[in-house]
């Protein structure tokens, strides 16, 4: 089961750190932690309330995972 993460968190920090180059894994990893960090509360609620309208059109659709057209 994909997770609010998997939509929104990840492609997010995905595109702030795109291009950067780093020097070791615990660099990137740094990186990491302070673009989620950084990210706002109210993008946090918006994740989390997206998911929760996915998960309901799943369940409305008998558990079928479709994308937007």
């Amino acid at each position: 089961m994909k997770v609010p993460n998997d939509f929104f968190t990840f492609p997010k920090i995905k595109n702030r750190l795109r291009g950067q180059r780093f020097r070791s894994p615990e660099e990137a990893v740094d990186a990491f932690k302070n673009a989620v960090l950084d990210l706002p509360a109210n993008e946090w609620n918006k994740y989390f309330e997206n998911w929760s309208e996915r998960m309901q059109m799943c369940i409305n659709f008998r558990r079928e995972y479709f994308e937007k057209q």
